[in-house]
This record gives C-alpha cells, structure tokens and sequence, in this order.
C-alpha cells in the first residue's frame, strides 16, 4: 500500500541497478572536473536558472515553511486553527490531537481557516512559474540588459508537487495527497494536449495516476483506485519496454489491480492481472537477467500467481509456479547488503510452496 518513493520527475535507476551505477561513479568525477568550466561559462553566458522560491519550497530541498502544517510537514490542506492558541494544522492532522502539537495548550474546538487556506491555494497555482535569466558578478547594467523569460517550469512545479504529496501521505493526511497529486495530473494533461503523447510525459503520468490509485486504495476506496491504476496501465504501456523503471511501474500497477480484484474474491480477475504482470517482467528480465531487482521482480509474479492458482484449487500448476520462484532465487548472486532480502523472500515462497493437506504441510 505504500506509495512509490521515486518522483517520477526525476530520472532515477533502481537501487541495485548495476549499469547506471557504474555509469554515476565513472561521471562523478568528469562532474567534478568540468565544475569549474561550467560555471565560468554560466557567468559569461546568458543562463537560464532553476526557479527558487523565497520561502523554500522547491523539488530539490526540505524546508517547514511558513505555509506548512508542522504535523505532516507538507502545505497546508483544509487549513485549521486550534482555539485558543490559533495555531494552524491541516484538518485532518489536527483532528488527532487534544493539545496543540506546538505550545501543548488545550483545544477546545478547531476552526477552518479559509483565508489562509486561499494563500495556500494561490501559491501552488502559481508555484514555479517563471525561470528568470541571470548574470552573476556583472553589475546592474548587466542584469538590465538580460531579458526576463516567462515560461511554465513543468517539471520543477511538478517534483514540487509530488514532494508535497509524499509527505502527505506518509503521515496518512490522504485528502492533502489526493489533492496534490490531482492537481499534478491535471498540469500534465494539459501539457499532453498542447505536445502530445511523448515518452516523457506518459511516464510521468503513468506514474502519478499509480500514486493516485495508492490514495485510494489506503482510503478504502478500491474502485477508484482500479481506475486509477487501469488508466496508469494505460500510458506506460504506450511506452518502450527498454527502460526498466518504467517497466517496473508498469508491473507494479498491473499487480495492485491484481491485489485489489484477489482481495474483492475475483481469483480469475486478478491471475489474469498477475500474470500480465509476469509476462511484462520476463520481457524485462530477457534483456537485463544480470540485474538481480529483474529477477526478484519475476519470483515475486510468479508467487503470486501461483498463490492464485493453490486458491483455484490447482495445486500442480501452483507446486511449479513456486519451484520456479525458488530456482531463480537461488540463481540469484547477490551483494551483502541484498542477502538478507534474498533469505526473507526465499522463506516466504518457501511457506507458500508448501501446500497444505490434513493440517500436514508438505
């Protein structure tokens, strides 16, 4: 039920992603070198930088800023004020408290705070939306002469977002992520009408309706959540299957409507769900068997359908489904830190293997 760690916004590689992290540490230090140069070439140019905010709400630092709840740590959201101390919290995560959180005095009611609220509501609406262009060291004649450029900084407004979003839903104020994340979603569609359905886009959404499904889901509504995670199916699969991230999204969606429909009593729903998953992951698996996140990725489809399929009363199916999973673990060679992630997984389809007869396991 947790929601994906990884900003779709930023292109990232799984942990044990062998290849990029080799790549990271050969380039580190051609960074490091070139450092210098770049910035001499920033000074003499006309450079467009990274909007930042006064307030120090960006995608690229952590900061309690004046219009955050200090409770979940994200932008207010259904802005409250304890009465008498008029401090303000998101409604839902003052609602947990009988003393304020900050001075320890008594509540003895909450208020909406509509005004503050509406200050929330315009920052994020204009959030990130100019990138001005800058001059270091040349004086005021210079910085004259520099045009300031308008323009919608997608990515940084949507980072912004989906960092406000995490927050939120890691301290359970689901309404706040919802809200976050719908709004994020709306910002891309729009950007898909204006350019289209580019790979870049897709993958974001893709991304974001999967966060959105996870919202749902841990609010208890489960047919919101199939939506969201169908419609995020949908554009990943417009995708090419060669990088893994998405391919690994893609999986993951196509097993939390697996999940959902094993959970709502509909086995034959989600084996066709688990096993489309299955098959997304063997493709992945053929052109990348020596990343070890790929072939864990396969145990863990095959276990689930094959828990499906003891479910459905095949036991045959479900005994070779299991063995499978077990060999490709036991193929797997795997760092220090990654061993004792290999030995829980290993037990827990060891357990499962074992199909229960006459209160005997065998």
């Amino acid at each position: 039920m947790n929601m994906t760690p990884v900003c779709p916004f930023v292109k990232a590689a799984r942990p044990d992603d062998n290849n990029a992290s080799k790549k990271s540490g050969e380039n580190s230090m051609k960074h490091q070198a070139e450092s210098e140069s770049k910035v001499k070439k920033e000074v003499n140019d006309s450079a467009s930088t990274s909007p930042k905010c006064p307030f120090g709400y960006d995608s690229q630092s952590f900061k309690i800023g004046p219009l955050s709840c200090t409770v979940c740590q994200a932008l207010l959201f259904d802005t409250s004020k304890c009465v008498p101390c008029s401090h303000v919290f998101c409604k839902a995560c003052i609602s947990r408290f009988k003393d304020c959180p900050l001075c320890g005095a008594d509540i003895v009611k909450i208020e909406p705070d509509a005004n503050l609220q509406g200050v929330v509501d315009r920052f994020i609406e204009g959030h990130a939306r100019i990138k001005r262009s800058v001059s270091a060291d040349k004086g005021e004649e210079a910085a004259e002469s520099k045009q300031v450029i308008y323009e919608d900084v997608s990515l940084e407004r949507g980072s912004f977002l989906v960092q406000q979003a995490m927050r939120a839903f890691r301290a359970q104020n689901l309404e706040s992520a919802k809200s976050r994340l719908n709004f994020c979603a709306e910002d891309i569609r729009d950007q898909l009408e204006k350019v289209g359905n580019t790979s870049e886009l897709c993958s974001q959404l893709g991304a974001v309706l999967g966060m959105l499904g996870d919202c749902c889901r841990a609010m208890g509504d489960a047919s919101s959540a199939v939506a969201y995670f169908e419609e995020s199916v949908q554009f990943l699969s417009k995708l090419p299957k060669d990088d893994l991230e998405i391919t690994h999204t893609l999986s993951v969606s196509l097993n939390k409507i697996g999940d959902l429909k094993y959970y709502d009593g509909d086995l034959q729903a989600a084996r066709s769900y688990y096993f489309k998953s299955l098959n997304v992951r063997r493709d992945a698996v053929k052109h990348n068997s020596n990343v070890p996140s790929q072939v864990l990725d396969v145990a863990v489809s095959l276990a689930k359908v094959a828990d499906v399929d003891r479910n459905l009363g095949d036991e045959k199916l479900a005994t070779d489904g299991f063995q499978e999973a077990i060999d490709l673990l036991e193929s797997l060679t795997l760092k220090s830190e990654a061993s004792g992630l290999e030995q829980r997984v290993r037990c827990r389809y060891t357990k499962k293997y074992c199909v229960k007869r006459d209160d005997h396991f065998y």
